[in-house]
């Protein structure tokens, strides 16, 4: 299975430089394979699209409204307007979305619909803040947030587990942590869906070139959702390296997770 690498560009970027990133990254074979994606402003959808349009590197959306049909909803952009430019992912539950724009589980439920109807593939971010870690709750709040999942999870499921005091920080947690938060979701996701044919656990939360080999060769890590280090070339393509040599070589760290 692919080591999915997204990145995510948050609100960055302006035409010019966006241009020259991607011409950079469409010349690295790491990055423009299958199973790399950069994830940009809706405004730069058109321009990224046309860029990448026959490439094996893809477009992917930071959002998505929860509205799924066409109407008065000034400022959203609907699943069906991104699915026009061959949006590959699309990210939902990011927590700077909840934090800044107080997304719940019923207003993810919605985008997560409405994205899946659209043929996108949504990422549903979850994590928890460095004091409900320190309260023993980081469990509990990732499982809260992971039940906009509950009679939606099918196919190829993608959740991206971020630890929201990590984020910007250049904190990570430690591989111990990762990998039992990366176990314990997907354990958690067996337990309480029906018909995930594959389910897939990035982590994001400061990861650099100097970090990825650890993280990306952690049990239960199968990709990372890159922030920062995606607008720097040189940081993106090592990361994309470390993931294609663990696709090429494997990783049979993975532990046993039975339904």
């Amino acid at each position: 299975m692919d080591k999915l690498v997204i990145g995510n560009w948050k609100m960055n970027g302006r035409r010019a430089a966006n241009h020259a990133l991607l011409a950079a990254l469409l010349q690295e074979p790491a990055c423009n394979r299958r199973g790399v994606s950069v994830a940009v402003p809706a405004l730069a959808l058109a321009d990224v699209a046309a860029q990448l349009a026959g490439q094996a590197l893809s477009a992917s959306a930071q959002d998505v409204s929860q509205f799924a049909d066409d109407g008065a909803y000034t400022g959203e952009v609907s699943a069906a307007m991104l699915a026009e430019y061959s949006v590959d992912f699309v990210l939902l539950g990011h927590s700077e979305r909840r934090q800044y724009f107080g997304e719940d589980n019923r207003v993810l439920a919605a985008k997560y619909d409405a994205a899946h109807a659209a043929g996108l593939r949504p990422v549903l971010c979850v994590g928890e803040t460095l004091a409900e870690r320190e309260a023993g709750q980081d469990e509990a709040v990732v499982a809260a947030q992971l039940e906009v999942l509950i009679g939606r999870a099918d196919g190829d499921l993608v959740i991206a587990y971020e630890p929201v005091w990590a984020i910007g920080t250049g904190k990570v947690a430690t591989i111990e942590q990762i990998a039992a938060m990366h176990a314990y979701i997907k354990q958690w996701v067996l337990r309480n869906t029906k018909g995930a044919v594959s389910i897939r656990v990035l982590y994001g939360g400061s990861v650099k070139a100097e970090n990825a080999d650890a993280v990306l060769s952690t049990p239960n890590v199968d990709g990372a959702l890159v922030g920062g280090a995606s607008l720097d070339v040189s940081a993106f393509r090592k990361i994309c390296e470390t993931a294609e040599k663990l696709i090429k070589y494997g990783n049979s760290q993975d532990v046993n997770l039975d339904r």
